[in-house]
């Protein structure tokens, strides 16, 4: 079982060029699921999975616990691990075909306000290299909405200043406009921040690096964030996806283009573009009840 795993994770690197994150997601929840097949049921062959051993393998998820998000996504790894294997024609069946995914409750995303963006790009230093760097991944990140996985994957090439855009490689390649105080930052890290963190004994083409030169990591730009929140004064929950849903919030409260926010964003379903528009409505439901008179 272990060898039609990696065949699969195989496949999702090579054939459908997901992401690194999307194929370790699979790999722990699939993990998971064979442990379980293995110690609980004692299936030792995947052409031997029944129906009733996928539903066993949820309720025990269930009894641990797990919220019906994660269940949802173990579902999906599940099903789409056995549709390979019945097109690789590893398996005869496919036991997962009638497995229901359970509704999600949609929770809407943090998000800032205008005036706590504000006060956050204010809060790095532009006294050293570190605050320089900081401001602009800051601004970039708000500019765009990009994750922080394409962030730090950013190559110097990326980013046109000159044109005003920058070209991510996420799931899917896209070029999204950023606007001039992201440009700004930018230029200002690359003349006078970034030469600073070049080692001589690590060149990297990363936009982003670290006190050692080298590319900056998901780890170390969770960490900055964290210390420039707690500086900024913030106390709402602030991750490096809360920015992502600011820029896309404010889009859409100015008016802009639900497609075009779409095609910014990366999504490939419209409907998980359109929870921003719900926190939209839940705010103004918060202004309405609050100010009129006879709300």
């Amino acid at each position: 079982m272990d060898e039609q795993l990696k065949a699969f994770l195989n496949y999702l690197f090579i054939e459908k060029g997901s992401a690194q994150n999307t194929i370790m997601a699979y790999e722990r929840d699939l993990q998971s699921y064979l442990r379980y097949l293995k110690n609980i049921e004692s299936v030792l062959s995947l052409n031997d999975v029944q129906r009733v051993h996928i539903v066993h393998f949820l309720r025990f998820l269930k009894e641990q616990g797990k919220s019906s998000k994660t269940l949802a996504r173990h579902i999906a790894s599940v099903r789409a691990f056995h549709q390979f294997l019945l097109r690789a024609k590893a398996t005869g069946q496919d036991p997962s075909v009638q497995i229901e995914t359970p509704r999600l409750e949609r929770s809407l995303p943090n998000v800032l306000s205008l005036q706590e963006v504000e006060t956050l790009m204010e809060t790095p230093k532009l006294e050293d290299h570190f605050g320089i760097r900081d401001k602009a991944m800051l601004e970039l990140l708000y500019a765009t909405g990009i994750r922080v996985s394409e962030l730090i994957g950013l190559e110097i090439d990326n980013v046109q200043l000159t044109m005003g855009f920058v070209r991510c490689n996420g799931n899917k390649e896209r070029i999204i406009p950023i606007g001039r105080a992201a440009a700004d930052a930018i230029k200002q890290y690359l003349d006078y921040g970034r030469p600073r963190f070049i080692s001589m004994k690590q060149q990297d083409n990363a936009l982003f690096l670290n006190h050692q030169g080298k590319r900056l990591t998901r780890q170390g730009f969770w960490k900055i964030l964290k210390k420039l929140a707690k500086e900024a004064g913030i106390e709402k929950e602030l991750t490096p996806h809360t920015l992502r849903h600011s820029f896309a919030t404010h889009l859409l409260e100015n008016g802009a283009d639900l497609r075009a926010v779409q095609e910014m964003l990366g999504h490939s379903d419209i409907s998980t573009t359109q929870i921003y528009t719900q926190v939209s409505k839940a705010k103004i439901k918060d202004v309405y009840s609050k100010f009129h008179p006879r709300a």
